[in-house]
């Protein structure tokens, strides 16, 4: 591999967006299965209580605190070698984190459900998970602001980024749905009552988990850090508490890091939440696969007049607009609760794409936008700090885990839901039904507004701006490399 300091900054091609999208693509093949099945296989099938998956869901945020910024600290501070300093980290951690996906799904043979051992087992598989997860995310995330320093190429790395997540969840929201479920009896209205199969649930995560190894590798490949690191004056006395406070003193990372805290909360929310609601409300889980299609089919529209439309009108003020429109469906799918609109799934699903459209903008968006802010913090300060921007950056969306982690449990719990009642056969009340759509509708909804909000008002790099700020950078960037 050529030394990074010899590469052109710009001119990326589609190897290039190619590799890096099959970065996340490896990722999501496990980290989609949270959102999926992780709260149901919890309550289903081991039995655990709502409100003790809330507690452990907290906990092991809280570690990510520390963890996450130890781990960001950390990349930060080593130095480069001719392979570059981020994706050596990548490979590294590829296999760990397959272990650790594998083990999260795993039922202890001879053990009852409810045990108390099942609760402590996920404690321990949980945040295993997650601080693999970090260990490989951080890197990855931080990368392609060293892959080009050109705006419309970052856009494009953005856009390929969530090509390769939409592209890595679909076995896991399309395929699996449709295998690890079965039926155990029917309500009076005919729908069948489903319970999830915990042996297939397991198998077909193993295989996902071994693919995502062969994916990271071609990722590896595929993938050149062309941006040279910054000289570190040293690197022992780096000081990770210093970077936190100038992010938190930079307006508009804040309000994207909160923005994209509740779009991970709104995502993980209503993956989770529409697993029970096509599972039980419907009876249908393996209609749950169209969710990912009016989410994913949107961005298919959109994404090969993504830059021409943010030339146009600019990144920030597409995904802004996009949102209201995205936050007006979901309030729709609640306004027609206890209505016969409400029953017929297709109607749902029709919401959802229009939901979906919306959505897309900030969805292919959203890590471009981080790039931008870090490229402020480095024109604010000076200093080129992806590694830790970043580990603030995914802690905060971390937090949104935590929101959508926490906040299931404790309506789940609200609402009456017991999921061992149809894993043994029985049918849950219509009270509970009717609950869960409740909630698979209005929180979601809540959740855009605030995004909105936060774009419109809090995140203020708009077209015109960042126009600006690319050229007063490039100069700084200049003067700093003649004083080397």
């Amino acid at each position: 591999m050529a030394e990074t300091n010899s590469l052109k900054t710009s001119g990326i091609k589609m190897k290039d967006l190619v590799g890096y999208a099959l970065g996340d693509a490896a990722g999501l093949l496990t980290f989609s299965l949270i959102g999926a099945f992780q709260s149901k296989f919890y309550t289903d099938s081991l039995g655990l209580d709502n409100r003790a998956i809330a507690l452990l869901i907290l906990i092991a945020r809280i570690w990510d605190a520390v963890n996450d910024p130890m781990w960001g600290a950390f990349i930060q501070s080593r130095k480069p070698n001719p392979r570059g300093q981020f994706r050596p980290w990548i490979l590294r951690f590829s296999i760990p984190l397959a272990i650790s996906a594998s083990l999260m799904f795993f039922k202890i043979p001879g053990v009852q459900t409810g045990s108390w051992i099942y609760l402590v087992y996920a404690y321990v598989t949980y945040i295993l998970y997650g601080m693999m997860y970090t260990a490989v995310n951080i890197p990855y995330g931080s990368l392609a602001s060293v892959i080009t320093s050109d705006g419309l190429e970052r856009s494009s790395l953005s856009m390929w980024r969530s090509i390769g997540a939409g592209v890595g969840g679909l076995p896991g929201t399309i395929i699996l749905p449709m295998i690890v479920y079965k039926s155990v009896g029917k309500y009076p209205n005919g729908k069948d009552i489903q319970a999830l199969d915990s042996d297939k649930l397991f198998i077909c995560v193993v295989a996902l988990s071994v693919i995502s190894i062969l994916v990271y590798y071609l990722h590896y490949r595929g993938t050149v850090e062309r941006i040279p690191p910054q000289k570190k004056i040293k690197d022992k006395n780096y000081n990770a508490g210093a970077t936190i406070l100038a992010l938190l003193k930079n307006r508009p990372f804040v309000s994207l890091s909160l923005a994209s805290m509740l779009l991970i909360a709104f995502q993980f929310y209503y993956q989770s939440t529409f697993s029970y609601l096509f599972t039980d409300f419907y009876g249908k889980p393996g209609m749950y696969a169209m969710v990912t299609v009016c989410t994913y089919g949107p961005m298919a529209m959109f994404i090969p007049i993504m830059n021409k439309l943010i030339r146009k009108f600019g990144k920030k003020e597409l995904c802004a607009v996009g949102l209201i429109i995205a936050c007006v469906s979901s309030v729709a799918l609640f306004a027609v609760r206890g209505t016969p609109l409400a029953q017929n799934i297709w109607v749902f699903l029709a919401l959802t794409f229009l939901s979906g459209m919306g959505q897309t903008f900030f969805v292919l968006e959203v890590w471009a936008l981080v790039m931008d802010v870090i490229d402020y913090h480095e024109l604010r300060t000076g200093k080129r700090e992806e590694s830790m921007a970043y580990a603030f950056f995914s802690f905060t969306r971390k937090l949104g885990q935590t929101i959508a982690g926490v906040t299931l449990p404790l309506l789940l719990e609200k609402i009456g839901y017991d999921g061992t009642i149809t894993q043994n056969g029985g049918q849950l009340s219509e009270g509970v039904l009717n609950g869960l759509y409740d909630i698979s509708t209005i929180v979601p909804a809540i959740m855009l507004a605030l995004m909105a909000l936060l774009l419109l008002f809090g995140y203020d790099l708009t077209k015109k701006k960042l126009e600006g700020m690319h050229s007063q950078l490039d100069t700084q960037r200049a003067a700093v490399k003649a004083e080397e």
